[in-house]
């Protein structure tokens, strides 16, 4: 895994031969170097405006959301090691090393923390750094400029996240460069496909149906079974625990709102305890193990990756214990499975096991959260 440099990019000196004499340009202006103990401070909460973008670059109206504000154990949570250095830390991820400074497909870049646009392809170019590179951002709103001495930091306006620096050595006319981070984007495809799937199995499917359905994003959820036949898709044999079934849930989603990346953060971080093996709290059994049934080898890289990284971080005090497993088919569950958490609100079982779910959600990831019309 990349690890953070400690040196920020203000200090990289690109070697280029000039005629073959061997001079030296310095990218960049100088800058004071950042302090490793530098936080990102919680700004204060309430509503905020921010431009909203289509995967085109297409303005889509002004839109009013709250502010992201979250301690610093729980962004250290939702990060990898080296996205936390960068976006909570000030630190830099080295050159020519990050996602998107050699990409040239058509789209937008959301900040990584809270997905807000941030930037667009329309005004990226090649500054020659190994780093992203931008001349504005895709609406001057969306982020927020903080002089620190000679740096000047880029963060987003939401969630006070460091994107990058502004320096002003770029193009013509305006000559500004936006030197930002790669993991500190999130990049969306101007052909971004408006549906994809995936198939998650933690438990209990009411209670992890109820938590994607309450994911911004997410076009809808279905309970079922995964990893066994189709002799034995019921939920009587299911519940027996001999079937190579496990009870899952089915996501259909718009990619271009919520990436799969992060629907595997909710899943791990909300909906189930990866840690258990065989077993959801009350619940004993295979049928209740935790799994990830991929659809692709995109998929399974994504949930080996965030799977890695949660474990680089500590996250959690056992190991995880989720398998990954390519789908083989997804079967529906019974009609009165479907919904259940919304339509047994005062069960018990409910109330016990799968509210504070909800509750988790609200906490970890306001900023992915909606309100389905079902509740």
């Amino acid at each position: 895994m990349r690890q953070p440099t400690g040196s920020g990019r203000r200090e990289f000196v690109l070697a280029t031969a000039i005629a073959g004499t061997g001079a030296w340009w310095v990218v960049g202006r100088g800058a004071a170097a950042r302090p490793a103990s530098d936080t990102v401070p919680a700004g204060p909460p309430g509503d905020i405006a921010v431009a909203e973008f289509s995967p085109t670059g297409a303005a889509a109206g002004v839109v009013t959301l709250a502010k992201v504000v979250k301690s610093d154990a729980q962004w250290r949570r939702q990060f990898s090691p080296l996205a936390y250095a960068v976006l909570r830390k000030f630190d830099d991820e080295r050159p020519f090393t990050g996602a998107h400074w050699s990409r040239h497909d058509a789209g937008i870049y959301r900040c990584a923390a809270c997905d807000t646009a941030v930037f667009s392809s329309a005004h990226k170019f090649d500054s020659g750094t190994g780093w992203p590179s931008f001349t504005q951002p895709i609406a001057r709103g969306n982020v927020r400029l903080d002089q620190q001495g000679p740096a000047v930091r880029v963060l987003c306006v939401r969630c006070d996240s460091f994107l990058g620096d502004l320096f002003d050595d770029g193009p013509v006319p305006d000559g500004w460069r936006y030197c930002i981070n790669s993991v500190a984007l999130r990049f969306v495809s101007a052909k971004t496909t408006r549906t994809a799937t995936a198939v998650f199995a933690g438990g209990c499917f009411w209670g992890v149906d109820a938590v994607f359905k309450h994911v911004r994003g997410v076009q809808s959820v279905t309970s079922g079974y995964a990893g066994g036949t189709a002799a034995t898709a019921t939920y009587d044999i299911v519940s027996e625990g001999t079937t190579d079934h496990a009870e899952s849930v089915r996501v259909t989603f718009d990619p271009a709102v919520v990436a799969y990346a992060q629907l595997l953060k909710v899943f791990f971080l909300v909906a189930h305890d990866p840690t258990q093996r065989n077993r959801q709290g009350p619940d004993v059994g295979t049928q209740y193990r935790s799994a990830i049934f991929y659809l692709d080898a995109e998929q399974k890289a994504a949930a080996e990756y965030v799977m890695a990284s949660l474990t680089d971080a500590n996250v959690f005090e056992r190991a995880i214990v989720t398998a990954l497993t390519p789908l083989p088919a997804f079967y529906p569950a019974e009609a009165y499975h479907q919904n259940y958490l919304a339509q047994h609100l005062t069960q018990p079982y409910i109330v016990y096991n799968d509210l504070p779910k909800l509750e988790a959600l609200k906490r970890e990831f306001p900023e992915w959260r909606r309100v389905p019309a079902s509740g």
